[in-house]
């Protein structure tokens, strides 16, 4: 199946590829649509993922898939949560990765509950009525400061106790495996072959 994936974001298009073996993933803009964006005025993930992907299947025709993803921190009430891309962005030019990951680091440097998750909500849509969803988690610890070099994002502050590292510093195979990406795609995509 050819599944329109409703982002411009590389890095998420290069984590769902893989994730889908046997299915074409493409960004918007391969079809013409340059630039897809849409308001995300959701009070959740699923809302979001939701919006983008009923925006892009309007927009196209064609099954559409869309990703709404960030990480939840306990000791914040679940912040930055949706927000997680905009995070320290509210009244100014956006912050890159590092400086958003700074904040948070100073944002919960009193705190000692570290319990925080990644959370990816996907949403599949086939038709204007017909649609899947799945929505999964990656729990794990927060650091006091960064650790490992891959991955992108939150990453590098995001320690996983069973495995003895942060997402940063796993293999891309064991980020798959073990991420709230990697586990929603795997249920979505299974899914995609019982259809």
């Amino acid at each position: 199946m050819e599944i329109l994936v409703a982002t411009g974001n590389a890095h998420k298009l290069g984590e769902l590829s893989p994730l889908f073996p046997g299915h074409t993933l493409k960004t918007p803009d391969s079809v013409g649509i340059e630039g897809f964006e849409v308001v995300e005025d959701g009070s959740s993930f699923l809302d979001n993922a939701l919006i983008k992907a009923r925006a892009l299947y309007s927009m196209t025709g064609r099954p559409s898939l869309a990703d709404d993803s960030g990480l939840t921190v306990h000791a914040l009430g679940g912040a930055p949560g949706i927000y997680s891309a905009r995070y320290g962005s509210e009244g100014g030019a956006k912050l890159d990765a590092r400086e958003r990951n700074a904040l948070l680091l100073r944002n919960t440097e009193v705190f000692s509950d570290r319990a925080c998750a990644f959370v990816c909500c996907l949403v599949l849509m086939l038709s204007e009525s017909r649609f899947f969803i799945v929505q999964e988690s990656c729990e794990g610890e927060l650091l006091r400061a960064p650790r490992g070099e891959g991955g992108f994002g939150y990453d590098p502050l995001v320690y996983l106790p069973a495995l003895g590292k942060s997402v940063a510093e796993l293999s891309p195979e064991d980020k798959n495996r073990v991420s709230h990406r990697g586990r929603a795609a795997a249920r979505m995509a299974r899914l995609i072959e019982g259809l």
